[in-house]
């Protein structure tokens, strides 16, 4: 198996790129800013791209059982954590018939980011274990900021 990036030239011109805006409550944009605080991956960002980031970012609840992101699948979103419990498992080897356990995410945690990074797919299922809200950003102001 092997990972590449997108690469971009000739026949993939790299566009410019305006981020989403999601209006958002004062109580909202507080909490996503503590989470941001938290997360290594806003950690090097100038105040504009911050305030991109928590325009463009939104609110995802999900309900026991749903599946956040799924093993294969393009990455489309990065994820932190904003309440909740997620489990994390994959097949390890192809000839699996039951997905390994990994880990379980909680509040302030993040995850997604890899397969946006590397433009590969999801490595792993990631599943609601309770009723979670997630912050979600998408792939196109990931890669124009944070990557």
């Amino acid at each position: 198996m092997s990972v590449s990036a997108e690469v971009f030239g000739k026949f993939n011109i790299e566009k410019d790129y305006t981020p989403p805006v999601h209006h958002k409550k004062p109580e909202e944009i507080a909490a996503i800013k503590k989470r941001m605080s938290n997360n290594f991956m806003f950690s090097s960002l100038n105040p504009k791209d911050s305030k991109a980031i928590l325009d463009a970012i939104v609110s995802v609840k999900k309900a026991p059982g749903e599946v956040v992101i799924k093993q294969g699948d393009d990455g489309d979103n990065f994820y932190l954590v904003e309440s909740g419990e997620l489990n994390c498992s994959k097949l390890i080897n192809p000839d699996d018939k039951e997905e390994t356990f990994l880990k379980t995410y909680v509040q302030g945690e993040s995850f997604g980011e890899l397969a946006l990074l590397y433009n590969a797919p999801r490595a792993a299922t990631i599943i609601a274990k309770t009723d979670a809200e997630l912050w979600s950003l998408e792939r196109g102001t990931f890669n124009s900021i944070i990557k």
